[in-house]
């Protein structure tokens, strides 16, 4: 914290991150070090390019007071990145009840023995923060030849010397589904024979056709 006869503030210099074409904020907190009513006002090189809010007012005693500086979008970078701007906070003892409304030009005349104080703070630019750039493997989708995040995540948690294994597992789970929609083809056709002119006792072959070929399909799954 900087220090002054009247006020501390804090920071010692003002830091804003820059983006073009976009409103910066940053603020200071200025904290009244004395037992009585203490007066600021806060002025800049460049009142064009910033906002101040509060710029003037009254800090009780013992109290802080938090200051919010806004600068206004920029249409280019300077050179370097580099700010000449300059800020200035004057400070005074004030009179006892004294409010924001109470505050004028006039209290920071330095006359009569008045004591005056100054602090003056420089403006740094800093780069604004930037999202990380997202991995292209985390687009949405997977292109083709490449596997799913799923497959990956299951892949990545398991020692190398499990891969062929895994491989063969579904090399094999493709061969059951490929087997079960064959016998589904062949329970459609026999269906389809029955429907064009099979008796009663045509249908129960078929029925009992049917129970086989599931019977053989469920065994096989339980093997595996």
């Amino acid at each position: 914290m900087s220090m002054g006869d009247f006020l501390g503030i804090q920071p010692s210099e003002l830091k804003f991150p820059f983006e073009l074409r976009k409103q910066s904020s940053c603020s200071m907190q200025l904290t009244n070090k004395t037992d009585q009513y203490v007066a600021f006002k806060v002025k800049t090189t460049n009142p064009k390019r910033y906002c101040v809010r509060p710029n003037a007012g009254v800090v009780l005693p013992n109290s802080v007071c938090n200051v919010t500086v806004t600068m206004q979008a920029q249409k280019e970078a300077p050179p370097d990145m580099q700010c000449r701007d300059k800020f200035l906070v004057q400070s005074v003892i004030a009179p006892n009840g004294t409010t924001n409304k109470d505050v004028t030009p006039e209290m920071f005349n330095k006359e009569d023995g008045k004591v005056v104080d100054d602090f003056r703070l420089r403006v740094v630019f800093v780069p604004a923060n930037r999202p990380s750039p997202v991995p292209e493997g985390d687009e949405e989708g997977t292109s083709p030849g490449t596997s799913s995040a799923e497959d990956e995540i299951k892949k990545s948690s398991l020692p190398e010397a499990a891969w062929p294994v895994v491989s063969k597992l579904n090399e094999e789970k493709a061969s059951i589904i490929k087997q079960n929609q064959k016998l589904l083809e062949e329970l459609e056709l026999m269906r389809k024979r029955s429907r064009e002119g099979q008796r009663s006792g045509g249908i129960s072959v078929v029925v009992v056709a049917v129970g086989l070929l599931l019977g053989i399909l469920v065994g096989y799954l339980i093997r595996k």
